[in-house]
C-alpha cells in the first residue's frame, strides 16, 4: 500500500511539472548559459544560471524537445535552484542514477538536460576566465530518436 502511495504521489508530481512547467524561460543576465543539442531530431535544452559566488541563485530551461524533456528539465531545476554549483553537479549524478531505469527515450531527454546544465557550468567558468562565449554547447552522443528494436532490448534488459 505505501509503494502505491509514494507511485501515486510521482505521478502527481509528474503531472504538476508537465502542467505547471518549473523555472521555464529565459534568464535576463545570466551568468552561464549551457545548450544541450541532438543534431539528429533538431531537439535542445537552453539552461541559464545565475550565481552568486558558488551558489546557483536562479535558474532556468527553455527546450523544444518532448514532454519528458519538460518535466525532467522542471524537476531538475527545482532540485539545483539555491543551491551551491557543487551540490548541483552531484545532482546530475544522483538523477542519472535514478533514471537508470527509465525508457531509453527518458534517458536521453534527462542526458539532454543534464548536459546542458554542464555546458551552462563550462560557459560560466569560461567567462570568468575573460572568454567571450555567449553560450557553451554539448553535442548529444544518443539521439531521442530512439528506434523501436532498442527500446525494446532496453525494456527485455531490465527484466
Amino acid at each position: 500500500m505505501e509503494q502505491a502511495l509514494e507511485s501515486e504521489s510521482l505521478n502527481q508530481e509528474i503531472i504538476e511539472h508537465l502542467m505547471n512547467p518549473k523555472n521555464y524561460g529565459k534568464l535576463e543576465h545570466p551568468d552561464g548559459v549551457g545548450v544541450g543539442h541532438d543534431e539528429k531530431t533538431g531537439e535542445y535544452v537552453i539552461f541559464y544560471i545565475q550565481t552568486d559566488d558558488e551558489r546557483l541563485t536562479d535558474v532556468k530551461f527553455a527546450t523544444n524537445g518532448c514532454q519528458d524533456t519538460v518535466v525532467l528539465g522542471s524537476m531538475f531545476t527545482e532540485m539545483i535552484k539555491g543551491d551551491s554549483i557543487e551540490n548541483g553537479k552531484m545532482a546530475v549524478g544522483k538523477m542519472d542514477k535514478q533514471l537508470s531505469t527509465a525508457t531509453a527515450q527518458q534517458q536521453v531527454c534527462a542526458e539532454m538536460v543534464l548536459s546542458s546544465f554542464i555546458a551552462a557550468l563550462v560557459n560560466r567558468k569560461n567567462r570568468l576566465n575573460g572568454e567571450k562565449e555567449e553560450m557553451h554547447v554539448e553535442l548529444m552522443k544518443e539521439s531521442c530518436e530512439i528506434e523501436e528494436s532498442q527500446e525494446k532490448e532496453k525494456t527485455d534488459d531490465n527484466q
